[in-house]
């Protein structure tokens, strides 16, 4: 007979419960528990449910040997970036992102393109005849690139077992269900259960496995964390849908640093590749205009240059403005505190507005000089030199403090033909400027930056 039971899960953590709890003890969240009843039905081990291999035994570590880093390379060189050099066989990996943002395009045209590779696509989601649209789309198929609507995960091993992929891609893990467990598809029973059969088959086969997942509306990986510690990597696709930009981020990735990403645009054939990011982030403007400043960041490992946009007006209502768009409203008005305080100037009457061209969210604070310099340019309503970017964080005493890689931001900024850039003078350290073909100009406090730009 099989055996029922009704349990309580924290959907934050999955924390299991015999009763019900205002506070999960384990993530201190409130109001998370949800009644699930769980009957587990008698079957074979998850081993035999999935490939059957044979029992493990405990072996000194000296004597394993040591495998070779073998890695899947994909025609995606973003990706193959993301993920630490190339797909690591019996990895599995799970893509997380907003809907609509291009989480299943992405990895459709990923498995298109894997010509010389078999790649099963399983989806819960959608029909044959709906991914074979997007698929004319996006990429003309291969022989070896094979579809399966299905959400029962022995119906999917069992197809797996039958063809022998190299590749398999599932959207998305909240549609899929086990028969061992009598609850509804996306509870946190089943994707705990579902991800778990999938980590096992991934480390016995050696095959890779890509999960598709759903976020909630704070932005997190729809089902239990458990399913974070589950998977070798966990990627974020990200961006605005009203931009045709879009960012793949990793941020657990145990073959690989997690400091890089991958940058796409959306078109009407799928996203395509951005090799050089910087030369789209930055408008292409016949006449100079006040308000405008580039500054040389980092997104990870690779330095960008963005466009930072001010316009600082005259206030209305009573209470001024301060909106950002890209950047944090908190670090905006910390850096026209400085401004007041340090430099005199009286934004307290003025509306800021402020945005980072292209739709990108940048962090870095690298970033502080170029926004100081794009509002002080808004405020005086006077054009910043062309062909001069910016990078240095702003510390609350109005000094300008060093930033990490200056080297590949000097670069970055002398190979797109900037010909001056403003740095920290704390940067010098150790930096000979003779070595790039660019002007290198050091600051140390605000009042300097007024002096050298607006007087």
């Amino acid at each position: 007979m099989a055996k029922s039971k009704t349990v309580f899960f924290c959907q934050n953590c999955g924390y299991e419960s015999a009763k019900w709890l205002g506070k999960c003890p384990s993530c201190q969240e409130w109001n998370t528990f949800v009644e699930e009843v769980i009957i587990k039905g008698p079957g074979p081990s998850l081993s035999a449910r999935t490939s059957g291999a044979a029992v493990s035994k405990t072996v000194p570590l000296h004597e394993v040997k040591g495998g070779e880093d073998l890695r899947i390379i994909t025609p995606d060189q973003e990706l193959n970036r993301v993920l630490g050099g190339g797909i690591v066989a019996g990895s599995l990996v799970l893509v997380a992102g907003e809907p609509g943002i291009g989480k299943s395009t992405l990895f459709l045209q990923t498995g298109l393109h894997m010509t010389g590779l078999a790649t099963l696509y399983v989806s819960g989601e959608e029909s044959e005849q709906q991914i074979r649209m997007r698929a004319d789309r996006i990429a003309s198929p291969h022989e070896q690139f094979y579809l399966l609507t299905e959400t029962n995960t022995q119906v999917i091993f069992e197809e797996i077992r039958k063809m022998q992929p190299g590749l398999v891609i599932v959207d998305s893990i909240q549609t899929l269900h086990t028969p061992y467990i009598e609850s509804s598809p996306g509870s946190v029973s089943q994707i705990r259960e579902c991800a778990a059969e999938f980590q096992r088959f991934a480390k016995e086969t050696g095959i890779p496995v890509f999960l598709i997942g759903h976020i909630t509306k704070d932005g997190n990986i729809a089902g239990p964390k458990i399913l974070e510690h589950m998977v070798d990597t966990v990627l974020q696709f990200e961006g605005d849908q009203h931009y045709t930009f879009r960012i793949l981020r990793t941020t657990k990735n145990r073959f690989g640093s997690t400091s890089e990403l991958g940058i796409y645009e959306m078109t009407g054939a799928g996203l395509r590749m951005v090799a050089n990011p910087s030369q789209l982030l930055i408008a292409q403007r016949e006449e100079i205009l006040s308000g405008t400043a580039i500054a040389a960041t980092l997104e990870g490992l690779r330095p960008l240059l963005v466009e930072v946009q001010a316009l600082v007006t005259p206030s209305v209502y009573g209470t001024p403005q301060r909106t950002a768009t890209g950047f944090d409203t908190r670090r905006l008005q910390l850096l026209l505190a400085v401004l007041e305080k340090r430099g005199g100037f009286h934004f307290g009457l003025k509306d800021v507005f402020l945005n980072i061209a292209g739709g990108l969210k940048i962090e870095d604070p690298s970033i502080d000089l170029a926004v100081l310099c794009a509002l002080l340019s808004s405020y005086e309503d006077l054009p910043l030199p062309p062909h001069t970017c910016f990078t240095g964080e702003v510390g609350l005493s109005g000094e300008i403090r060093a930033v990490g890689r200056i080297e590949q931001r000097i670069a970055e900024a002398a190979k797109l033909g900037f010909e001056k850039m403003v740095i920290s003078r704390y940067n010098l350290k150790g930096l000979d400027p003779s070595m790039y073909p660019i002007d290198i100009v050091s600051v140390a406090r605000v009042e300097e930056v007024y002096e050298l730009f607006f007087k």
